[in-house]
């Protein structure tokens, strides 16, 4: 069979006997857009060009104009400056690299695990100014693919396969002229085995990109397992999908640590059911001690979601040198004060920024000028808008439904409470990770605020109210702070004005992770039936009580179903197997 994708024709055997999910197309799409602008910074430095088709104008895309006045008068002489940079490259002389021809002076590529090497394939057809890209599968059948794929594809020159183990390569590659220049991990679960050889085999300014689809494990279900494959304890909570990105970088920072290097998050997005890291690795012992103060703690309240960080070590400057020592704490009591429950204790993650603005708003224009370039451009768009959107320097969010949920009152209009919080002097911002996400530099006791004044006009019925329910005891307390929800016209960001593509559609039915490729190839009907078991169950529901019949008692199976003849559930279906394992 040949599906097409990008650029790129890829032949797949009939079986599954190499991994393929088509759902992750923008998964590649991004990273091929992310390397190209990676690959057009490091090249420059070299003297050398990168032509993209398709591509005729640059253009700079400017942050939300919701910043001050400062920030905009930046963001302002930004282009001029971008402008003033391209004038004096024209001046010089380039040697010019394109799409689908050998580099020499360029870019090292790796993919560790390529399975089809449909992603290898179509960096070598989309990314210029590549030297080489090695794709790598420990199977055989995947190693012979990816070579009838790039022979298929005419890119034998530039693409090899090779098939071994994806540590083994890295670690054999960690010498300073032997390391990569982008490595390119997209493991079937979780990367956490292949880290520490990824950090030593990426070159000086190099680039990581890491999948990681172990969301389960990541958001909290498991947070023992978390922790021994991350060394971060994950708790369930409205923000787990941002603490996932952030456990990742963790994890990334202290591998990298161990070798002296460091990171710099270029782009860190939560997609789907998967999130997706780009990352900077750098060497340098001096920086590599501001390590401790970049990770924190997480006390998350289990009663109202209120959340607390708490830096794993501080440093203050004392004239030309820095000190660095323990951090004090906790900050909080052993009681929530807003509604009196315990806390939980997460982490570490990640505590500085997971994104590089810079860098984000060059893909962003490279993407925007030139959208035929990928199908998911209109989505990669969207993102990215919302990754310029988000404040930088607050980690997580909370969510507006949980919030109201939490005091059992309706929830208010998105923004209304944005605008609430403005007019109290605060910064507020969405996130690409949640729909309703509320990411803010108030604390806590703020947005509790604004719910009090909000329940005022939207009255509960406290008399349903346990005494000791965090609704009744944040709902007691009254609002130190008088709330306006009047709208304010930067309470609505340019994303949203805009109505980009923000949040995708379940693209397919069944949809998600796919099944472990196998050596036999073939997908058991038993995984077929088990993933569409609860798929539209909402959609039909049942509405006829005598549809009920269909369904088998389950009281009825333990043996304490006391209604007889007289229960809406059928005992017949139960009463046939029971005969069958007689017989």
């Amino acid at each position: 069979m040949e599906f097409m994708e990008g650029k790129a024709a890829i032949l797949f055997p009939s079986a599954n006997e190499v991994f393929y999910n088509p759902v992750q197309e923008f998964n590649r799409d991004l990273t091929c857009a992310v390397i190209t602008e990676f690959a057009r910074e490091q090249l420059a430095q070299r003297g050398i060009r990168i032509l993209v088709p398709g591509e005729k104008d640059r253009v700079v895309v400017r942050l939300s104009e919701e910043k001050n006045g400062t920030e905009d008068q930046e963001a302002s002489e930004q282009p001029e400056k971008e402008q003033q940079k391209e004038e004096e490259d024209d001046k010089k002389e380039f040697i010019t690299a394109s799409v689908g021809e050998r580099c020499e002076q360029g870019l090292r590529v790796l993919e560790g695990l390529a399975a089809s090497g449909l992603r290898s394939v179509r960096f070598a057809l989309e990314v210029p100014g590549l030297k080489s890209i090695t794709a790598n599968d420990y199977s055989a059948k995947a190693a012979a693919l990816i070579s009838r794929n790039a022979q298929h594809n005419n890119v034998s020159h530039i693409l090899q396969a090779s098939q071994r183990d994806a540590s083994m390569v890295m670690y054999e590659a960690r010498g300073k002229k032997e390391r990569y220049d982008v490595i390119d991990l997209d493991p079937y679960g979780s990367p956490s085995p292949f880290l520490d050889a990824a950090v030593q085999a990426v070159s000086e300014g190099g680039l990581l990109c890491i999948t990681c689809t172990d969301m389960a494990v990541m958001a909290g279900n498991s947070g023992e397992t978390c922790y021994s494959k991350y060394g971060s304890m994950s708790i369930k909570s409205r923000y787990c999908h941002e603490m996932a990105l952030r456990i990742i970088l963790h994890s990334l920072d202290q591998r990298a640590a161990v070798y002296q290097r460091y990171i710099e998050p270029l782009l860190s997005v939560s997609v789907d059911f998967y999130i997706r890291v780009f990352v900077r690795v750098k060497t340098g012992q001096a920086v590599v001690k501001n390590s401790a103060s970049k990770h924190a703690l997480l006390y998350n309240c289990v009663g109202c979601g209120a959340f607390h960080l708490q830096r794993m070590g501080k440093k203050m400057s004392q004239g030309k040198h820095m000190k660095y020592s323990a951090a004090t704490g906790p900050p909080v009591g052993p009681n929530c004060e807003h509604c009196r429950q315990r806390h939980q204790l997460g982490g570490p993650i990640w505590a500085e920024p997971i994104h590089d603005m810079k860098f984000v708003q060059k893909v962003l224009g490279a993407v925007s000028v030139n959208p035929t370039r990928f199908r998911t451009s209109k989505r990669i768009e969207g993102v990215l808008s919302m990754v310029t959107e988000e404040l930088q320097d607050v980690p997580l969010y909370y969510v507006l439904d949980h919030l109201s949920s939490t005091v059992h009152c309706n929830t208010p209009p998105m923004l209304q409470f944005r605008s609430a919080l403005l007019h109290a002097g605060y910064r507020v911002s969405l996130s690409h990770a949640c729909k309703n996400a509320v990411k803010t530099d108030a604390p806590a006791g703020v947005l509790w605020d604004i719910i009090r004044c909000w329940e005022k006009s939207n009255p509960v019925k406290r008399e349903r109210l346990s005494e000791t329910s965090p609704a009744h005891r944040i709902l007691s307390a009254e609002p130190a702070l008088q709330a306006c929800f009047e709208i304010r016209e930067d309470a609505n960001p340019q994303s949203r004005k805009r109505h980009l593509t923000r949040f995708q559609e379940n693209p397919q039915a069944n949809w998600g992770p796919k099944a472990r490729a196998k050596a036999g190839g073939g997908i058991s009907s038993e995984l077929e039936d088990k993933r569409k078991q609860f798929q539209g169950k909402r959609k039909k529901p049942i509405t006829d009580s005598s549809q009920l019949k269909s369904l088998p008692c389950k009281k009825f199976r333990k043996g304490t179903c006391t209604y007889g003849d007289k229960c809406c559930y059928s005992h017949e279906l139960e009463q046939e197997t029971n005969e069958k394992k007689m017989d």
